[in-house]
């Protein structure tokens, strides 16, 4: 920020009005969880980081912070979300949404302001000396578990194309076919995405930001 006000003599009056309305928005963010209650509201601050959920609020340091787990969350409403999940060394944990409700109909996406807080975020940490453990993806089991369950499904679908084909209903062939594409392309990105693994402050997951 300071670096922009420095810079700003080289510069237009709307240019540097720019520099300092994207230097704003990637030190803020909120997003409404639910149609009912007030916005989550956070903000990077010289301290640490500053939330207000509800009727609660905290100040948390950045070196405070214990971990951070990215996903990919897709609802039936808005199947580009993600999620970031921040612990406190305290044992309190808050999470981010990429996305906002507006009206009962519409979840609207908030892609640009979420991936540039994640990122100013995690370059104040780094900055803070951060010990942090920073994770991609689903949880370990929560990812094996799923991989199971694809596996069942795909065996039962596997028996069902088969049976199809042994019989002759080629319009069970053909819807079968269609629906596992369908599958295949909706949960193929949830589950390459949201694969475990840990990451480090300068290789944020591309992929697990909008």
């Amino acid at each position: 920020m300071g670096e922009g006000g420095r810079a700003s003599g080289s510069r237009t009056g709307i240019d540097f009005e720019m520099q300092v309305s994207g230097a704003e928005a990637a030190t803020s963010y909120a997003y409404k969880a639910s149609l009912i209650g007030s916005a989550h509201r956070f903000e990077l601050t010289e301290e640490g980081l500053s939330w207000h959920i509800g009727g609660r609020s905290g100040l948390w340091r950045y070196d405070e912070i214990s971990a951070i787990r990215l996903s990919f969350r897709p609802v039936s409403m808005q199947q580009h979300r993600f999620r970031a999940d921040i612990s406190h060394k305290g044992g309190g944990r808050i999470a981010i949404l990429s996305t906002s409700w507006q009206t009962a109909a519409l979840m609207a996406p908030q892609d640009n302001g979420f991936r540039d807080f994640l990122i100013e975020l995690h370059a104040r940490m780094a900055k803070a000396g951060s010990r942090a453990e920073l994770t991609a993806g689903l949880g370990r089991k929560t990812y094996a578990a799923v991989l199971a369950f694809l596996a069942v499904l795909a065996v039962a679908m596997a028996g069902l194309l088969i049976r199809a084909l042994m019989i002759g209903e080629f319009a069970g062939v053909l819807f079968i076919l269609g629906f596992a594409a369908l599958f295949a392309w909706q949960v193929g990105g949830f589950v390459r995405r949201n694969q475990p693994h840990s990451y480090s402050f300068d290789r944020v997951p591309r992929a697990l930001l909008p």
